[in-house]
Protein backbone atom coordinates (compact mmCIF):
# COMPACT_ATOMS: atom_id res chain seq x y z
CA UNK A 1 0.00 0.00 0.00
CA UNK A 2 1.53 3.12 -0.94
CA UNK A 3 2.19 5.52 1.97
CA UNK A 4 0.53 9.11 2.08
CA UNK A 5 2.42 11.59 4.49
CA UNK A 6 -0.49 14.56 5.49
CA UNK A 7 0.66 17.55 7.79
CA UNK A 8 -1.82 18.22 10.58
CA UNK A 9 -3.48 21.54 8.38
CA UNK A 10 -4.30 18.89 5.59
CA UNK A 11 -5.67 16.66 8.28
CA UNK A 12 -7.79 19.60 9.10
CA UNK A 13 -8.83 20.21 6.00
CA UNK A 14 -9.91 16.94 4.61
CA UNK A 15 -11.86 16.56 7.97
CA UNK A 16 -13.45 20.06 7.14
CA UNK A 17 -14.91 18.73 3.94
CA UNK A 18 -15.69 15.19 5.33
CA UNK A 19 -17.69 17.17 8.18
CA UNK A 20 -18.81 20.72 7.33
CA UNK A 21 -19.73 21.19 11.28
CA UNK A 22 -15.77 19.88 12.76
CA UNK A 23 -13.49 22.77 13.56
CA UNK A 24 -10.34 21.93 15.04
CA UNK A 25 -10.23 25.61 16.61
CA UNK A 26 -13.02 24.42 19.13
CA UNK A 27 -11.63 21.67 20.95
CA UNK A 28 -13.00 21.08 24.36
CA UNK A 29 -10.40 21.92 27.04
CA UNK A 30 -11.13 19.47 29.49
CA UNK A 31 -9.62 20.32 33.30
CA UNK A 32 -9.92 17.89 36.63
CA UNK A 33 -9.86 20.70 38.76
CA UNK A 34 -12.81 22.10 38.38
CA UNK A 35 -15.91 21.46 40.07
CA UNK A 36 -17.86 18.64 39.12
CA UNK A 37 -21.16 20.49 38.04
CA UNK A 38 -21.11 24.21 37.15
CA UNK A 39 -23.74 25.11 38.81
CA UNK A 40 -23.11 23.25 42.41
CA UNK A 41 -20.51 24.70 43.68
CA UNK A 42 -20.74 23.56 47.39
CA UNK A 43 -18.79 19.87 47.06
CA UNK A 44 -20.52 18.51 49.68
CA UNK A 45 -23.75 19.23 48.40
CA UNK A 46 -22.80 17.78 45.00
CA UNK A 47 -21.64 14.19 47.23
CA UNK A 48 -25.10 14.09 48.98
CA UNK A 49 -26.97 14.75 45.35
CA UNK A 50 -24.72 12.24 43.26
CA UNK A 51 -25.03 9.76 45.90
CA UNK A 52 -28.91 10.05 45.60
CA UNK A 53 -28.71 9.33 41.91
CA UNK A 54 -26.31 6.45 42.33
CA UNK A 55 -28.30 4.71 44.17
CA UNK A 56 -31.17 4.98 41.56
CA UNK A 57 -28.90 4.12 38.70
CA UNK A 58 -28.39 1.07 41.00
CA UNK A 59 -31.98 0.40 40.86
CA UNK A 60 -32.15 0.48 37.23
CA UNK A 61 -29.05 -1.20 36.41
CA UNK A 62 -30.76 -3.98 38.72
CA UNK A 63 -33.60 -3.89 36.52
CA UNK A 64 -31.72 -4.49 33.62
CA UNK A 65 -30.33 -7.72 34.71
CA UNK A 66 -33.82 -8.67 35.74
CA UNK A 67 -34.43 -7.81 31.72
CA UNK A 68 -32.35 -9.78 30.27
CA UNK A 69 -32.95 -12.68 32.08
CA UNK A 70 -36.66 -12.82 31.30
CA UNK A 71 -39.33 -12.57 28.43
CA UNK A 72 -41.16 -9.21 28.30
CA UNK A 73 -44.28 -11.05 28.88
CA UNK A 74 -42.63 -12.65 32.05
CA UNK A 75 -41.09 -8.96 32.84
CA UNK A 76 -44.59 -7.39 32.95
CA UNK A 77 -45.50 -9.95 35.69
CA UNK A 78 -42.49 -9.32 37.57
CA UNK A 79 -43.00 -5.34 37.57
CA UNK A 80 -40.18 -3.96 35.70
CA UNK A 81 -42.08 -1.08 34.46
CA UNK A 82 -43.51 -0.38 37.67
CA UNK A 83 -40.04 -0.35 39.26
CA UNK A 84 -38.70 1.68 35.96
CA UNK A 85 -41.65 3.71 36.67
CA UNK A 86 -40.62 4.63 40.31
CA UNK A 87 -36.79 5.39 39.03
CA UNK A 88 -38.36 7.94 36.78
CA UNK A 89 -39.84 9.27 39.68
CA UNK A 90 -37.67 8.89 42.12
CA UNK A 91 -35.16 11.25 39.24
CA UNK A 92 -38.16 13.64 39.38
CA UNK A 93 -38.05 14.13 42.93
CA UNK A 94 -34.17 14.61 43.26
CA UNK A 95 -34.67 16.88 40.36
CA UNK A 96 -37.59 19.31 42.16
CA UNK A 97 -35.00 19.46 44.58
CA UNK A 98 -32.10 20.39 42.92
CA UNK A 99 -33.16 21.53 39.60
CA UNK A 100 -30.00 22.62 38.38
CA UNK A 101 -28.15 19.21 38.68
CA UNK A 102 -28.60 18.56 34.78
CA UNK A 103 -27.04 14.81 35.21
CA UNK A 104 -30.68 13.68 36.64
CA UNK A 105 -32.42 15.40 33.69
CA UNK A 106 -30.03 13.04 31.37
CA UNK A 107 -30.72 10.10 33.46
CA UNK A 108 -34.55 10.87 33.42
CA UNK A 109 -34.45 11.34 29.69
CA UNK A 110 -32.76 7.89 28.96
CA UNK A 111 -34.97 6.12 31.56
CA UNK A 112 -38.22 7.62 29.25
CA UNK A 113 -36.22 6.22 26.18
CA UNK A 114 -36.42 3.22 27.99
CA UNK A 115 -39.87 2.76 28.84
CA UNK A 116 -41.39 4.54 25.46
CA UNK A 117 -38.84 3.82 23.10
CA UNK A 118 -36.79 6.08 20.73
CA UNK A 119 -39.88 6.24 18.34
CA UNK A 120 -41.63 8.60 21.25
CA UNK A 121 -42.07 12.10 19.16
CA UNK A 122 -44.16 10.68 15.98
CA UNK A 123 -47.63 9.40 16.34
CA UNK A 124 -48.96 5.61 16.01
CA UNK A 125 -45.76 4.21 15.73
CA UNK A 126 -44.80 0.76 16.47
CA UNK A 127 -42.89 0.43 19.60
CA UNK A 128 -39.71 -0.99 18.95
CA UNK A 129 -38.09 -3.94 20.28
CA UNK A 130 -36.30 -1.72 23.46
CA UNK A 131 -39.00 -0.48 24.66
CA UNK A 132 -40.86 -2.16 27.91
CA UNK A 133 -44.12 -0.57 27.20
CA UNK A 134 -45.94 -2.01 24.00
CA UNK A 135 -48.87 -0.49 24.00
CA UNK A 136 -49.08 3.31 25.48
CA UNK A 137 -51.98 6.00 25.40
CA UNK A 138 -51.39 9.05 22.70
CA UNK A 139 -51.76 11.67 25.66
CA UNK A 140 -48.97 9.75 27.93
CA UNK A 141 -46.74 9.72 24.61
CA UNK A 142 -47.28 13.27 24.00
CA UNK A 143 -46.75 14.41 27.77
CA UNK A 144 -43.30 12.03 27.56
CA UNK A 145 -42.15 13.73 24.43
CA UNK A 146 -42.27 17.20 25.99
CA UNK A 147 -40.56 15.69 29.09
CA UNK A 148 -37.90 13.94 27.62
CA UNK A 149 -36.86 17.09 25.20
CA UNK A 150 -37.45 19.29 27.61
CA UNK A 151 -34.41 17.37 29.62
CA UNK A 152 -32.30 17.39 27.00
CA UNK A 153 -32.71 20.75 26.33
CA UNK A 154 -32.76 22.10 29.99
CA UNK A 155 -29.68 19.59 30.52
CA UNK A 156 -27.71 21.09 27.50
CA UNK A 157 -28.06 24.71 28.76
CA UNK A 158 -27.14 24.08 31.65
CA UNK A 159 -23.99 22.75 31.39
CA UNK A 160 -23.05 24.44 28.20
CA UNK A 161 -19.53 26.66 28.63
CA UNK A 162 -20.11 30.27 28.41
CA UNK A 163 -17.37 31.28 26.10
CA UNK A 164 -15.97 28.82 23.13
CA UNK A 165 -12.50 28.46 24.33
CA UNK A 166 -13.60 27.98 28.22
CA UNK A 167 -13.06 24.76 30.59
CA UNK A 168 -15.23 22.14 31.99
CA UNK A 169 -14.44 19.51 34.13
CA UNK A 170 -14.21 15.85 33.06
CA UNK A 171 -18.02 14.85 34.44
CA UNK A 172 -19.14 17.75 33.30
CA UNK A 173 -17.64 17.32 29.31
CA UNK A 174 -19.30 13.39 29.70
CA UNK A 175 -22.71 14.64 30.63
CA UNK A 176 -22.69 16.50 27.38
CA UNK A 177 -21.22 13.80 24.96
CA UNK A 178 -24.04 11.82 26.61
CA UNK A 179 -27.48 13.89 26.23
CA UNK A 180 -26.06 15.38 22.97
CA UNK A 181 -26.14 11.66 21.61
CA UNK A 182 -29.31 11.05 22.93
CA UNK A 183 -31.02 13.86 21.65
CA UNK A 184 -29.72 13.13 18.58
CA UNK A 185 -31.05 9.40 18.51
CA UNK A 186 -34.45 10.65 18.92
CA UNK A 187 -33.95 12.65 15.83
CA UNK A 188 -32.30 10.53 14.15
CA UNK A 189 -35.20 7.77 15.38
CA UNK A 190 -37.87 10.47 13.55
CA UNK A 191 -36.30 10.72 10.59
CA UNK A 192 -36.58 7.28 9.82
CA UNK A 193 -40.30 7.44 10.37
CA UNK A 194 -41.04 10.15 8.56
CA UNK A 195 -42.88 10.96 5.90
CA UNK A 196 -45.12 7.15 6.80
CA UNK A 197 -45.27 9.17 10.02
CA UNK A 198 -46.35 12.13 11.96
CA UNK A 199 -44.62 14.77 14.22
CA UNK A 200 -46.69 14.90 17.37
CA UNK A 201 -45.00 16.25 20.38
CA UNK A 202 -47.39 19.55 21.60
CA UNK A 203 -47.32 23.40 20.34
CA UNK A 204 -44.39 25.53 21.24
CA UNK A 205 -41.98 22.80 20.46
CA UNK A 206 -39.46 23.82 17.16
CA UNK A 207 -39.44 19.78 16.12
CA UNK A 208 -43.04 20.20 15.40
CA UNK A 209 -42.40 21.85 12.06
CA UNK A 210 -39.37 20.48 11.39
CA UNK A 211 -39.28 18.25 7.98
CA UNK A 212 -37.48 14.99 7.29
CA UNK A 213 -33.98 16.42 6.43
CA UNK A 214 -34.41 18.85 9.43
CA UNK A 215 -34.41 15.91 11.91
CA UNK A 216 -31.62 14.32 9.58
CA UNK A 217 -29.42 17.73 9.91
CA UNK A 218 -29.94 18.34 13.65
CA UNK A 219 -29.49 14.78 14.38
CA UNK A 220 -25.91 15.01 12.27
CA UNK A 221 -25.29 18.29 14.23
CA UNK A 222 -26.06 16.54 17.99
CA UNK A 223 -24.50 13.60 17.48
CA UNK A 224 -20.89 16.00 16.36
CA UNK A 225 -21.29 17.77 19.09
CA UNK A 226 -21.89 14.42 21.43
CA UNK A 227 -18.42 13.67 19.89
CA UNK A 228 -16.72 16.90 20.51
CA UNK A 229 -17.40 16.19 24.01
CA UNK A 230 -15.80 13.09 24.06
CA UNK A 231 -18.35 10.18 22.38
CA UNK A 232 -16.31 8.74 19.97
CA UNK A 233 -19.46 6.53 18.22
CA UNK A 234 -21.14 9.85 17.87
CA UNK A 235 -18.52 11.61 16.17
CA UNK A 236 -18.30 8.95 13.91
CA UNK A 237 -22.61 8.86 13.26
CA UNK A 238 -22.56 12.52 12.71
CA UNK A 239 -20.61 11.88 9.13
CA UNK A 240 -22.63 9.10 8.81
CA UNK A 241 -25.96 10.91 9.30
CA UNK A 242 -25.01 14.22 7.32
CA UNK A 243 -26.26 14.01 3.58
CA UNK A 244 -23.80 16.87 2.77
CA UNK A 245 -21.23 15.19 4.66
CA UNK A 246 -21.22 12.13 3.38
CA UNK A 247 -21.33 13.27 -0.19
CA UNK A 248 -18.43 15.32 0.53
CA UNK A 249 -16.54 12.31 1.68
CA UNK A 250 -17.31 10.44 -1.54
CA UNK A 251 -15.94 13.49 -3.32
CA UNK A 252 -13.08 13.47 -1.51
CA UNK A 253 -12.31 9.78 -1.78
CA UNK A 254 -13.00 9.95 -5.70
CA UNK A 255 -10.69 12.69 -5.54
CA UNK A 256 -7.65 10.86 -3.71
CA UNK A 257 -7.93 7.97 -5.54
CA UNK A 258 -7.23 10.00 -8.60
CA UNK A 259 -4.00 11.40 -6.82
CA UNK A 260 -2.67 8.80 -5.49
CA UNK A 261 -4.06 5.65 -7.12
CA UNK A 262 -5.52 2.78 -6.11
CA UNK A 263 -3.47 1.89 -3.23
CA UNK A 264 -5.36 5.58 -1.28
CA UNK A 265 -8.52 3.05 -0.95
CA UNK A 266 -7.02 -0.03 0.44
Amino acid sequence: MAYISLSRRDINVLEKIKDPESDPSSAVQVDPTLPKDPNILDQELYAKISQQEREIILSIQELELQSARHSAKEMAGMGIVGGYRECVARLGRLIQDHPDYASARNNRAQALRRLYGDSMLVTDSPQPLQALLRAVDETERLETAQAALCDLDRAISLLTPKGPHSSLSPQTARTLSMVYTQRATLYLMTSKLMPSKSVSIGVGRREASWTKLDFEENASRDFAMGGKYGNEIAKGLAVATNPTAKLCGQMVQEAMKKEYGPDFAE
